[in-house]
């Protein structure tokens, strides 16, 4: 029963790891729209911030997930 426990944690802690991953990519992809529209802008002070929020918005959708991640493992020492 423990090996069975084992296995899964360990599947579900690697297709977390992946999706890690893939949420980072997805945080490049989405960030090359608001730089280059800052850029098309000529870097304006109203341009500036709204790169500056929807930069900001989509670290925290990257970075948040992350940092529950590190969180619960921390609280599953066995794992």
């Amino acid at each position: 029963m423990s090996e069975t426990l084992s296995f899964l944690i360990s599947l579900v802690l690697k297709g977390g790891a992946v999706l890690l991953v893939v949420n980072e990519v997805r945080g490049m992809i989405l960030a090359v729209p608001v730089l280059y529209a800052l850029y098309e802008a000529g870097g304006t002070w109203m341009a500036i911030w709204l790169a500056f929020c929807s930069l900001g918005g989509i670290a925290l959708s990257v970075l948040v997930p992350i940092f529950l991640a590190r969180k619960l493992l921390r609280r599953a020492p066995g794992l």
